[in-house]
């Protein structure tokens, strides 16, 4: 009796519970501040990026204007990622959440482009931050976060399509990286030139394929209503990014263009050469561009978390998508991306939770591959449980560990609010064997449908133990299984 009056109390002060709805805490951390790397080819940043070390705003870092919440933690902190790190997740536990699962988000600009290191630096205090070891290396600090008691379960970098090559993936995967959050913005060669992204359209797809056949997540950063882009466009655009094999991401970040002072963009506002959607507008885009997600794709964020005061045009609400699934709701629209359909998300917003689960399979191409969406639901509720990302890799793989006949697992994720990794609560979702039986049906679509001999997993450092228990042994940086036929 008082175990579940301890529970109950403990699940009602928890503040802002969305924080572990999908079963991990992310903790946000930011590089030093820095130019962006393709002012040395370009001469200029994107014509619409604030902040940076040249910008108004004084100690940020580019792209952000020091204001964010993030942004305002790494400032207080002097951008010191132990400090950062573990300021977060004490924060994270005081409000009530469960942080024995962690996942990292590394901001701040372009980090691989940053000296070698001071990447290592930052990367070992991370994992130091988690396991209480002082370490001397990144091998030494992953080996260390391995094993500590909070679990490193992701990492994932931001970063350019120019800084999304070979031997930075390479680089990435040492770190203990599983996904990437991609700078892409438009889907069009123009727009690209014009807002002086200092890349082309093509090298992003290339990027995708690479990323992709290494086994990385990737999460693609677009922005609607950018100069020379009306609705028509800026819809066809998504139409492309969705339904073009050579895009199709497993996450996107939808960032409507805001005028910032102290941006090109700022001047071209000033003097009449751009103008934002009005309002209404830009909700029904939004709305319209959910209507196109697909069931595999999960839509991390809606809109920037710069302060409203600090734009001087563009998104003039801080709860975009919530006004986005009503005006879809008003046109009998319904959006059913990752996010929306998670059984964590469902059980806060609308009380509901998963009654009848079953087995459901999608396969699509994508990025030169053969991807298989594998996930348990409810399909009459459409609750989402758990999912997995299976990938036969393409021949160009330029990772040895999964050169040959080999497929490899770019995620698994069972939804529902955290539970510590060692605990079982019967009405969660997490540690019920959902994700056992996820692994099982890769292999066996790996084995008798990829005629594949081994199956490779992309692990979060701290997750690798979960795999050894399925038979799986550490090879490079991937857990690996290598396959027989019964």
């Amino acid at each position: 009796m008082g175990f579940t009056v301890v529970v109950l109390v403990v699940s009602r002060l928890r503040a802002k519970p969305v924080r572990t709805a999908s079963g991990i805490a992310v903790v946000a951390v930011m590089s030093k501040p820095h130019r962006c790397p393709h002012i040395a080819t370009t001469g200029n940043i994107c014509v619409y990026c604030p902040g940076g070390p040249d910008s108004d705003f004084e100690y940020s870092t580019q792209s952000y204007t020091g204001y964010e919440p993030t942004s305002m933690r790494a400032i207080r902190a002097r951008y010191n990622p132990y400090v950062q790190a573990r300021g977060r997740i004490d924060q994270l536990k005081r409000l009530g959440h469960s942080v024995d699962k962690v996942e990292f988000i590394l901001m701040g600009g372009t980090f691989m482009s940053l000296p070698a290191d001071y990447r290592d630096y930052f990367i070992r205090n991370l994992h130091d931050a988690l396991s209480g070891h002082t370490s001397h290396d990144v091998d030494e600090a992953v080996r260390y976060s391995e094993h500590g008691n909070v679990k490193c379960i992701g990492l994932t970098i931001e970063t350019r399509p120019d800084y999304c090559l070979g031997p930075h993936l390479r680089q990435m995967l040492t770190y203990g990286c599983t996904r990437l959050e991609i700078g892409v913005q438009s889907t069009y060669e123009d727009v690209a030139r014009d807002t002086n992204r200092g890349h082309t359209v093509a090298a992003v797809e290339d990027c995708f394929r690479l990323a992709k056949d290494a086994g990385f997540k990737i999460v693609a950063h677009m922005m609607p209503n950018l100069p020379n882009v009306d609705m028509e466009r800026d819809m066809e655009s998504f139409r492309e990014f969705f339904e073009n094999p050579a895009f199709r991401t497993d996450g996107l970040k939808l960032y409507p263009t805001l005028v910032i002072r102290g941006t090109g963009l700022y001047e071209l506002w000033k003097t009449g050469r751009y103008r934002n959607y009005p309002p209404e507008q830009l909700v029904d885009l939004v709305a319209r561009v959910l209507a196109l997600v697909p069931p595999w794709t999960r839509v991390y964020r809606i809109q920037r978390d710069i302060p409203m005061p600090l734009v001087t045009s563009g998104v003039e609400k801080g709860n975009l998508r919530e006004l986005a699934l009503a005006r879809m709701n008003d046109l009998g629209l319904k959006c059913r991306d990752v996010r929306t359909r998670e059984a964590g998300i469902q059980d806060i917003h609308h009380k509901i939770k998963p009654e009848e689960v079953e087995l459901v399979r999608r396969d699509y191409v994508a990025n030169e591959g053969w991807e298989t969406f594998l996930s348990y639901e409810d399909t009459h509720q459409d609750i989402l449980v758990g999912l997995l990302r299976l990938r036969k890799c393409g021949r160009n793989t330029t990772c040895p560990e999964l050169m040959g006949r080999c497929s490899v697992v770019r995620e698994l994720h069972v939804y529902g609010t955290a539970v510590p990794v060692h605990g079982r609560e019967n009405d969660k979702l997490q540690h019920q064997g959902y994700g056992t039986l996820l692994m099982e049906e890769a292999e066996r679509i790996s084995l008798t449908e990829h005629r594949s001999t081994k199956l490779a997993v992309i692990s979060g450092v701290g997750t690798r133990h979960y795999y050894r228990k399925l038979g799986y042994e550490l090879e490079g940086p991937y857990m690996v299984k290598y396959l027989k036929k019964n």
